[in-house]
Protein backbone atom coordinates (compact mmCIF):
# COMPACT_ATOMS: atom_id res chain seq x y z
CA UNK A 1 0.00 0.00 0.00
CA UNK A 2 3.06 2.17 0.52
CA UNK A 3 4.24 1.87 -2.53
CA UNK A 4 2.03 4.33 -4.14
CA UNK A 5 3.61 7.00 -1.84
CA UNK A 6 6.72 7.35 -3.45
CA UNK A 7 8.01 10.88 -3.79
CA UNK A 8 6.68 12.38 -6.35
CA UNK A 9 8.96 13.64 -9.74
CA UNK A 10 6.41 13.21 -12.58
CA UNK A 11 4.17 16.72 -13.71
CA UNK A 12 0.41 15.49 -12.81
CA UNK A 13 -1.86 15.21 -16.15
CA UNK A 14 -2.80 18.30 -17.80
CA UNK A 15 -6.65 19.06 -16.64
CA UNK A 16 -8.81 20.79 -18.97
CA UNK A 17 -9.44 24.25 -18.73
CA UNK A 18 -12.70 25.43 -16.86
CA UNK A 19 -15.75 24.88 -18.53
CA UNK A 20 -14.24 23.08 -21.44
CA UNK A 21 -16.50 20.52 -23.20
CA UNK A 22 -16.75 18.47 -26.61
CA UNK A 23 -17.69 21.51 -28.57
CA UNK A 24 -14.75 23.91 -28.41
CA UNK A 25 -15.82 26.18 -31.11
CA UNK A 26 -18.88 27.28 -28.69
CA UNK A 27 -17.54 30.93 -26.99
CA UNK A 28 -19.87 29.50 -23.97
CA UNK A 29 -18.05 26.56 -23.47
CA UNK A 30 -14.89 28.13 -23.50
CA UNK A 31 -12.67 28.21 -19.87
CA UNK A 32 -12.92 31.10 -17.70
CA UNK A 33 -10.49 34.09 -19.21
CA UNK A 34 -10.96 33.02 -22.96
CA UNK A 35 -14.66 34.57 -23.00
CA UNK A 36 -12.86 38.11 -21.95
CA UNK A 37 -13.08 39.86 -25.56
CA UNK A 38 -13.29 43.32 -26.62
CA UNK A 39 -16.44 44.83 -27.41
CA UNK A 40 -17.83 44.25 -30.89
CA UNK A 41 -18.16 48.06 -31.43
CA UNK A 42 -13.98 48.59 -30.49
CA UNK A 43 -11.52 48.48 -32.90
CA UNK A 44 -8.54 46.00 -31.40
CA UNK A 45 -5.19 47.36 -31.24
CA UNK A 46 -2.23 46.63 -29.61
CA UNK A 47 -2.65 48.09 -26.44
CA UNK A 48 -5.79 46.77 -25.83
CA UNK A 49 -5.08 43.63 -26.57
CA UNK A 50 -2.33 43.19 -24.19
CA UNK A 51 -4.55 44.67 -21.89
CA UNK A 52 -7.08 41.56 -22.71
CA UNK A 53 -4.38 39.41 -22.24
CA UNK A 54 -3.99 40.68 -18.48
CA UNK A 55 -7.39 40.85 -17.64
CA UNK A 56 -7.95 36.77 -18.98
CA UNK A 57 -4.75 36.37 -16.90
CA UNK A 58 -6.24 38.31 -13.72
CA UNK A 59 -9.54 35.79 -14.48
CA UNK A 60 -7.59 32.88 -14.15
CA UNK A 61 -6.08 33.92 -10.82
CA UNK A 62 -9.59 34.48 -9.11
CA UNK A 63 -9.57 31.35 -7.41
CA UNK A 64 -6.49 28.52 -6.33
CA UNK A 65 -5.36 26.11 -8.81
CA UNK A 66 -7.52 23.29 -6.63
CA UNK A 67 -10.77 25.35 -6.60
CA UNK A 68 -10.43 25.48 -10.36
CA UNK A 69 -9.68 22.10 -10.89
CA UNK A 70 -12.32 21.10 -9.02
CA UNK A 71 -15.25 23.22 -10.72
CA UNK A 72 -13.75 22.18 -13.79
CA UNK A 73 -14.93 18.37 -13.32
CA UNK A 74 -17.72 19.77 -11.65
CA UNK A 75 -18.82 21.69 -14.61
CA UNK A 76 -17.86 18.64 -16.97
CA UNK A 77 -19.77 15.99 -14.77
CA UNK A 78 -22.64 18.44 -15.39
CA UNK A 79 -22.77 18.97 -18.78
CA UNK A 80 -22.27 15.33 -19.28
CA UNK A 81 -25.20 14.74 -17.20
CA UNK A 82 -27.51 17.13 -18.99
CA UNK A 83 -26.56 15.87 -22.67
CA UNK A 84 -27.53 12.08 -21.59
CA UNK A 85 -30.32 13.61 -20.50
CA UNK A 86 -31.25 15.10 -23.91
CA UNK A 87 -30.73 18.82 -22.68
CA UNK A 88 -28.56 21.36 -22.87
CA UNK A 89 -26.16 22.66 -19.83
CA UNK A 90 -26.67 26.39 -21.06
CA UNK A 91 -28.56 28.87 -20.30
CA UNK A 92 -29.02 27.16 -16.91
CA UNK A 93 -32.27 25.71 -16.06
CA UNK A 94 -32.98 25.65 -11.97
CA UNK A 95 -35.66 22.79 -12.85
CA UNK A 96 -32.82 20.71 -14.29
CA UNK A 97 -30.21 21.35 -11.75
CA UNK A 98 -32.85 20.60 -9.16
CA UNK A 99 -32.75 16.99 -11.02
CA UNK A 100 -29.58 16.70 -11.07
CA UNK A 101 -28.61 17.55 -7.72
CA UNK A 102 -31.39 14.85 -6.45
CA UNK A 103 -29.34 12.71 -8.83
CA UNK A 104 -26.73 13.10 -6.83
CA UNK A 105 -27.96 12.72 -3.58
CA UNK A 106 -29.74 9.55 -5.03
CA UNK A 107 -27.15 7.38 -6.13
CA UNK A 108 -28.73 6.09 -8.49
CA UNK A 109 -27.07 4.36 -11.59
CA UNK A 110 -23.47 3.20 -10.88
CA UNK A 111 -22.14 6.34 -9.41
CA UNK A 112 -22.47 6.12 -5.73
CA UNK A 113 -24.86 8.84 -3.23
CA UNK A 114 -22.37 11.57 -2.91
CA UNK A 115 -22.39 13.40 0.33
CA UNK A 116 -23.72 16.23 1.37
CA UNK A 117 -20.52 18.69 1.23
CA UNK A 118 -19.86 17.28 -2.02
CA UNK A 119 -23.66 18.28 -3.74
CA UNK A 120 -23.06 21.67 -2.03
CA UNK A 121 -19.28 21.94 -3.74
CA UNK A 122 -20.63 20.99 -6.80
CA UNK A 123 -23.31 23.63 -6.88
CA UNK A 124 -20.71 26.47 -5.79
CA UNK A 125 -18.99 24.79 -9.16
CA UNK A 126 -21.88 25.53 -11.48
CA UNK A 127 -22.88 29.05 -10.14
CA UNK A 128 -18.80 29.62 -10.78
CA UNK A 129 -18.94 27.86 -14.28
CA UNK A 130 -22.70 29.80 -15.09
CA UNK A 131 -20.98 33.43 -14.25
CA UNK A 132 -17.78 32.93 -16.60
CA UNK A 133 -20.35 32.16 -19.50
CA UNK A 134 -22.12 35.47 -18.86
CA UNK A 135 -25.02 33.74 -17.35
CA UNK A 136 -26.58 34.06 -13.56
CA UNK A 137 -27.66 30.65 -11.35
CA UNK A 138 -29.87 31.41 -8.80
CA UNK A 139 -29.57 29.13 -5.90
CA UNK A 140 -32.21 30.54 -4.18
CA UNK A 141 -34.82 29.58 -6.72
CA UNK A 142 -37.46 26.68 -5.65
CA UNK A 143 -36.11 24.15 -7.58
CA UNK A 144 -32.96 24.41 -6.32
CA UNK A 145 -33.05 25.83 -3.29
CA UNK A 146 -36.15 23.48 -1.70
CA UNK A 147 -34.39 20.26 -3.49
CA UNK A 148 -31.13 21.26 -1.28
CA UNK A 149 -33.06 21.72 1.93
CA UNK A 150 -34.53 18.77 1.61
CA UNK A 151 -31.07 16.61 0.89
CA UNK A 152 -29.51 18.39 4.06
CA UNK A 153 -32.28 17.27 6.04
CA UNK A 154 -32.53 13.92 5.17
CA UNK A 155 -29.12 13.10 4.30
CA UNK A 156 -26.81 15.60 6.64
CA UNK A 157 -23.93 13.78 8.69
CA UNK A 158 -21.56 15.09 11.01
CA UNK A 159 -18.50 16.35 9.47
CA UNK A 160 -15.90 13.75 9.50
CA UNK A 161 -12.64 15.05 11.08
CA UNK A 162 -9.08 13.56 10.36
CA UNK A 163 -7.32 12.67 13.50
CA UNK A 164 -5.24 15.17 15.10
CA UNK A 165 -1.06 14.49 15.24
CA UNK A 166 -0.65 15.33 18.69
CA UNK A 167 3.30 16.41 19.85
CA UNK A 168 4.78 12.89 20.91
CA UNK A 169 3.18 11.92 17.79
CA UNK A 170 4.81 14.11 15.35
CA UNK A 171 8.47 13.68 17.91
CA UNK A 172 7.89 9.65 16.79
CA UNK A 173 7.14 10.36 13.21
CA UNK A 174 10.00 12.53 12.47
CA UNK A 175 12.25 9.86 14.30
CA UNK A 176 11.15 7.51 11.70
CA UNK A 177 13.47 9.15 8.99
CA UNK A 178 16.78 8.62 7.32
CA UNK A 179 19.99 10.87 7.98
CA UNK A 180 20.30 11.90 4.46
CA UNK A 181 19.47 15.01 2.65
CA UNK A 182 15.73 13.53 1.84
CA UNK A 183 14.99 12.83 5.39
CA UNK A 184 16.23 16.01 6.59
CA UNK A 185 13.88 17.62 3.78
CA UNK A 186 10.40 15.72 5.10
CA UNK A 187 11.92 16.60 8.78
CA UNK A 188 11.72 20.01 8.09
CA UNK A 189 8.25 19.86 6.18
CA UNK A 190 6.77 17.95 9.09
CA UNK A 191 8.13 20.16 12.00
CA UNK A 192 7.70 23.40 10.09
CA UNK A 193 4.09 22.51 8.68
CA UNK A 194 3.15 21.23 12.49
CA UNK A 195 4.56 24.36 14.28
CA UNK A 196 2.93 26.34 12.04
CA UNK A 197 -0.48 24.82 11.48
CA UNK A 198 -0.01 25.12 7.53
CA UNK A 199 -2.29 23.67 4.81
CA UNK A 200 -0.14 21.33 3.09
CA UNK A 201 -0.68 24.01 -0.20
CA UNK A 202 1.21 26.73 2.35
CA UNK A 203 4.12 24.71 2.73
CA UNK A 204 5.10 23.86 -1.01
CA UNK A 205 4.17 27.06 -1.62
CA UNK A 206 6.62 28.50 0.34
CA UNK A 207 10.12 30.69 -1.64
CA UNK A 208 13.08 31.68 0.00
CA UNK A 209 12.73 35.15 -0.76
CA UNK A 210 9.89 37.50 -2.05
CA UNK A 211 8.88 37.39 -5.15
CA UNK A 212 11.60 34.52 -6.13
CA UNK A 213 8.94 32.55 -8.50
CA UNK A 214 5.99 33.65 -9.99
CA UNK A 215 3.82 30.84 -8.92
CA UNK A 216 5.01 31.36 -5.26
CA UNK A 217 2.77 31.38 -2.18
CA UNK A 218 4.57 33.16 0.45
CA UNK A 219 8.46 33.78 1.47
CA UNK A 220 10.41 33.26 4.78
CA UNK A 221 12.50 35.07 6.73
CA UNK A 222 14.89 33.71 9.17
CA UNK A 223 15.84 35.58 12.86
CA UNK A 224 17.40 34.93 16.20
CA UNK A 225 14.46 34.39 17.76
CA UNK A 226 12.51 31.96 14.91
CA UNK A 227 11.06 32.38 11.26
CA UNK A 228 8.53 34.65 9.79
CA UNK A 229 6.80 33.02 7.06
CA UNK A 230 4.43 35.35 5.20
CA UNK A 231 1.90 33.70 3.42
CA UNK A 232 -0.59 34.39 0.48
CA UNK A 233 -3.48 31.81 2.13
CA UNK A 234 -6.89 31.21 1.56
CA UNK A 235 -8.05 33.54 3.21
CA UNK A 236 -5.72 36.78 2.52
CA UNK A 237 -2.26 37.65 2.88
CA UNK A 238 -1.13 37.01 6.81
CA UNK A 239 2.10 36.60 8.86
CA UNK A 240 2.64 33.23 10.32
CA UNK A 241 5.30 32.98 13.36
CA UNK A 242 7.35 30.30 14.32
CA UNK A 243 9.75 30.78 17.50
CA UNK A 244 12.99 28.27 18.00
CA UNK A 245 12.36 24.86 20.03
CA UNK A 246 14.01 23.94 22.89
CA UNK A 247 16.44 21.56 21.25
CA UNK A 248 17.81 21.57 18.00
CA UNK A 249 16.85 18.01 17.45
CA UNK A 250 13.03 19.07 16.98
CA UNK A 251 13.33 22.58 16.43
CA UNK A 252 11.55 23.61 13.24
CA UNK A 253 13.62 26.72 12.29
CA UNK A 254 17.23 24.78 12.79
CA UNK A 255 15.80 21.78 10.91
CA UNK A 256 14.72 24.20 7.90
CA UNK A 257 18.19 26.21 7.88
CA UNK A 258 19.86 23.03 8.30
CA UNK A 259 18.00 21.93 4.84
CA UNK A 260 18.62 25.28 3.17
CA UNK A 261 22.33 25.11 3.79
CA UNK A 262 22.79 21.33 3.28
CA UNK A 263 20.69 21.46 -0.21
CA UNK A 264 22.27 24.61 -1.42
CA UNK A 265 19.09 26.25 -1.31
CA UNK A 266 19.02 30.31 -1.69
CA UNK A 267 16.95 31.09 -4.04
CA UNK A 268 13.43 29.94 -5.42
CA UNK A 269 11.20 27.43 -4.23
CA UNK A 270 12.13 26.18 -0.16
CA UNK A 271 10.69 22.38 -0.60
CA UNK A 272 12.21 20.64 -3.68
CA UNK A 273 12.46 17.02 -5.09
CA UNK A 274 16.09 15.05 -4.52
CA UNK A 275 17.73 12.66 -6.75
CA UNK A 276 17.24 8.98 -6.78
CA UNK A 277 20.13 8.30 -4.09
CA UNK A 278 18.80 11.51 -2.17
CA UNK A 279 21.66 13.14 -2.01
CA UNK A 280 21.50 16.35 -4.23
CA UNK A 281 18.47 18.95 -4.00
CA UNK A 282 16.33 19.56 -7.71
CA UNK A 283 14.58 23.02 -8.70
CA UNK A 284 11.74 21.35 -9.21
CA UNK A 285 9.22 22.38 -6.77
CA UNK A 286 7.47 19.83 -4.44
CA UNK A 287 3.36 18.44 -5.24
CA UNK A 288 1.05 19.28 -1.99
CA UNK A 289 0.57 15.61 -2.38
CA UNK A 290 4.44 14.54 -1.36
CA UNK A 291 3.24 16.04 2.52
CA UNK A 292 -0.12 13.88 2.24
CA UNK A 293 1.81 10.95 1.73
CA UNK A 294 4.95 11.86 3.62
CA UNK A 295 2.35 11.78 7.28
CA UNK A 296 0.69 8.98 6.19
CA UNK A 297 4.04 6.97 5.70
CA UNK A 298 5.42 8.46 8.30
CA UNK A 299 2.63 7.62 10.91
CA UNK A 300 2.66 3.87 9.75
CA UNK A 301 6.13 3.76 10.92
CA UNK A 302 5.60 5.26 14.31
CA UNK A 303 3.02 2.84 14.74
CA UNK A 304 0.39 5.80 15.47
CA UNK A 305 -2.77 4.37 16.20
CA UNK A 306 -1.36 1.09 16.16
CA UNK A 307 -4.92 -0.57 17.66
CA UNK A 308 -6.41 0.04 13.97
CA UNK A 309 -6.17 -1.94 10.61
CA UNK A 310 -3.55 -0.08 8.58
CA UNK A 311 -6.71 1.33 6.32
CA UNK A 312 -8.20 2.93 8.40
CA UNK A 313 -4.55 4.34 10.08
CA UNK A 314 -4.05 5.48 6.80
CA UNK A 315 -7.77 6.71 6.28
CA UNK A 316 -7.37 9.41 9.85
CA UNK A 317 -4.95 10.94 8.94
CA UNK A 318 -3.74 13.76 6.13
CA UNK A 319 -2.17 17.16 5.82
CA UNK A 320 -4.63 18.72 7.54
CA UNK A 321 -3.71 16.44 10.55
CA UNK A 322 -0.90 19.27 11.17
CA UNK A 323 -2.99 22.36 12.01
CA UNK A 324 -5.67 20.02 14.00
CA UNK A 325 -2.37 18.52 15.97
CA UNK A 326 -1.44 22.04 16.87
CA UNK A 327 -4.91 23.85 17.33
CA UNK A 328 -5.42 21.00 20.04
CA UNK A 329 -2.19 20.44 21.45
CA UNK A 330 -0.55 24.49 22.09
CA UNK A 331 -1.84 25.34 25.76
CA UNK A 332 -2.42 29.09 24.82
CA UNK A 333 -4.94 31.70 24.84
CA UNK A 334 -7.23 30.21 21.98
CA UNK A 335 -7.12 33.39 20.55
CA UNK A 336 -3.11 33.24 19.34
CA UNK A 337 -4.25 29.77 17.87
CA UNK A 338 -6.93 31.47 16.02
CA UNK A 339 -4.63 34.13 14.91
CA UNK A 340 -1.62 31.71 14.17
CA UNK A 341 -4.03 29.07 11.91
CA UNK A 342 -5.65 32.55 10.08
CA UNK A 343 -9.08 31.93 10.48
CA UNK A 344 -11.74 34.42 11.06
CA UNK A 345 -13.66 33.21 14.05
CA UNK A 346 -13.01 31.59 17.17
CA UNK A 347 -15.56 28.96 16.23
CA UNK A 348 -13.28 27.71 13.00
CA UNK A 349 -10.69 27.34 15.48
CA UNK A 350 -12.64 25.32 17.71
CA UNK A 351 -13.72 22.75 15.11
CA UNK A 352 -9.75 21.95 14.46
CA UNK A 353 -9.59 21.34 18.49
CA UNK A 354 -10.26 17.55 18.77
CA UNK A 355 -11.32 16.64 22.23
CA UNK A 356 -8.58 19.44 23.97
CA UNK A 357 -11.81 21.76 25.60
CA UNK A 358 -14.38 18.46 26.15
CA UNK A 359 -16.01 18.92 29.91
CA UNK A 360 -12.99 21.65 30.90
CA UNK A 361 -15.92 24.29 31.52
CA UNK A 362 -18.62 22.17 33.39
CA UNK A 363 -22.19 24.15 33.35
CA UNK A 364 -23.56 21.58 35.12
CA UNK A 365 -21.62 22.23 38.45
CA UNK A 366 -21.88 25.90 37.36
CA UNK A 367 -25.46 25.86 37.38
CA UNK A 368 -25.67 24.30 40.67
CA UNK A 369 -26.34 20.68 40.30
Amino acid sequence: MLGNMSENTEKSSSEPPIGSSVNEDNERDRPDGEVLNLPSFVAGSGTLDRLVDTARDYARAAASDNTLKAYTKDWAHFTRWCRMKGAEPLPPSPEMIGLYLADLASGSGPSPALSVSTIDRRLSGLAWACAQRGFTLDRKNRHIATVLAGIRRKHARPPVQKEAIQADDILAMVATLPFDLRGLRDRAILLLGYAGGLRRSEIVSLDVHKDDTPDSGGWIEIFEKGALLTLNAKTGWREVEIGRGSKDQTCPVHTLEQWLHFAKIDFGPVFVGTSRDGKRATETRLNDKHVARLIKRTVLDAGIRADLPEKDRLALFSGHSLRAGLASSAEVDERYVQKHLGHTSAEMTRRYQRRRDRFRVNLTKAAGL
